[in-house]
């Protein structure tokens, strides 16, 4: 694996990285210098992608982790400890998507969106602060959406998930910052990207596996015409692990072909 060296030296965290965002991040940080431990609840496709990257030269492992579990996240540090000693990067990636009409959500599923997508950005947070402040060094890049920024219908649940990731993001950043302790905290906010989390998206038969058709869908909503790719989020993901960002905390790094720039 060619290594520009952008995170050389660096020890990274990346969940849900079986597939789509966070497989494509977990490959770039590794081909820009840095340990990549990989964690999903898809064991064989998370093995296989900690593979591919040992195959290009890279240093990388698989974690079977379940994110919304409080032992899991402690042994899963406690791994990345005992091996490396530090943690530099964490993307936390992991999240699920519930649609339908409020009316005729269940409380379990809306309890599910928020245990998945944000108890396990607090878990894993709070989890890997202590290791990072050790060295006075870290970078927390929280996934959102561009549903973190502005309401949809049919899925009130992911937009509120992920309106809360955007919004403790910030808090903590500010937390860090206030502490002196070396770390930053930002936000990354997907437009419509090429990933498995579009099957059985609201409008497609239930229980299908089934997925819009995200080019068509692309040309109507986003100004750019065309939909966006797991790599274009991950450049964005290793820029902001990167000394490059140094400066930039608290901030909403948004990759969406232009969609949250129009206002009609």
């Amino acid at each position: 694996m060619a290594t520009g060296g952008r995170v050389a030296g660096k020890v990274a965290l990346v969940t849900g990285a079986a597939s789509g965002i966070g497989r494509a991040c977990a490959i770039a940080l590794a081909r820009e210098g840095a340990s990549v431990v990989l964690t999903d609840i898809q064991e064989e496709t998370g093995r296989e992608a900690a593979a591919e990257i040992e195959a290009m030269g890279g240093t990388a492992g698989f974690h079977r982790q379940d994110v919304t579990s409080e032992s899991d996240w402690a042994a899963t540090v406690a791994g990345i400890d005992e091996r490396f000693g530090r943690l530099d990067i964490l993307v936390n990636n992991a999240g699920v998507a519930l649609g339908g009409f409020v009316t005729e959500m269940s409380l379990a599923d809306w309890r599910r969106q928020q245990t998945v997508n944000v108890d396990s950005v607090f878990l894993a947070t709070r989890a890997a602060l202590p290791l990072m402040r050790r060295h006075k060094s870290g970078s927390i890049i929280n996934i959102s959406s561009v549903a973190g920024l502005r309401g949809a219908p049919l899925l009130s649940a992911y937009c509120a998930s992920k309106g809360a990731v955007r919004l403790f993001t910030k808090a903590v950043a500010i937390e860090c910052a206030a502490l002196k302790d070396g770390v930053r905290v930002n936000s990354v906010h997907p437009g419509i990207i090429e990933t498995p989390i579009w099957v059985g998206f609201p409008g497609q038969p239930p229980g299908s596996n089934a997925a819009p058709d995200l080019d068509e869908l692309s040309a109507a909503r986003v100004p750019l015409g065309v939909k966006g790719l797991p790599e274009d989020i991950a450049e964005g993901v290793l820029w902001l692990a990167s000394e490059e960002s140094r400066y930039v905390t608290g901030a909403e790094l948004v990759i969406d072909g232009g969609m949250t720039a129009r206002t009609l």
